[in-house]
């Protein structure tokens, strides 16, 4: 009981890391014209997916509900992304808006386990440095397109 809190509220910020990631992506797609960067996206949305199935999963088993992000964030993701891909929707530009949120997710996660070193137990660690590494893959991909 113990690492209950500090669990619940890693989790639901890794939960809601990807699932930004997820929103973002689902926002680029439909405004990027180059094929290589498409897939590129679709990939990393599939392994986005795959990472808060098993958060959600782990959150499930352990009777921990899942928080989205607000209704209000999204939209004013959404309108984020859509005016900077409006601005300059060229494969280096979109890799570029990537990478700056893909540091974000990354810099949020080594945060949040340094503020609960020790507090969470060692199987939220490893899906918070599991999400880390996902994303550190990502970021590095990314770099190719700029």
């Amino acid at each position: 009981m113990q690492y209950r809190k500090s669990n619940e509220e890693t989790l639901n910020n890794l939960y809601q890391n990807a699932h930004v990631a997820l929103q973002s992506i689902s926002d680029l797609i439909p405004e990027t014209d180059d094929a290589m960067m498409r897939a590129e996206l679709k990939e990393q949305y599939e392994g986005y997916e795959k990472i808060i199935g098993e958060i959600s999963g782990f959150m499930k088993d352990n009777d921990i509900t899942p928080k989205d992000i607000g209704p209000m964030k999204k939209m004013m993701l959404k309108a984020s992304v859509k005016m900077n891909a409006a601005k300059n929707d060229n494969r280096s530009h979109i890799a570029e808006m990537m990478i700056k949120g893909t540091i974000m997710g990354i810099t949020d996660i080594y945060r949040e386990l340094g503020e609960k070193e020790g507090e969470t137990t060692p199987e939220v660690e490893a899906l918070a440095n599991k999400l880390a590494g996902l994303e550190e893959s990502y970021e590095k991909r990314l770099k190719a397109y700029l």
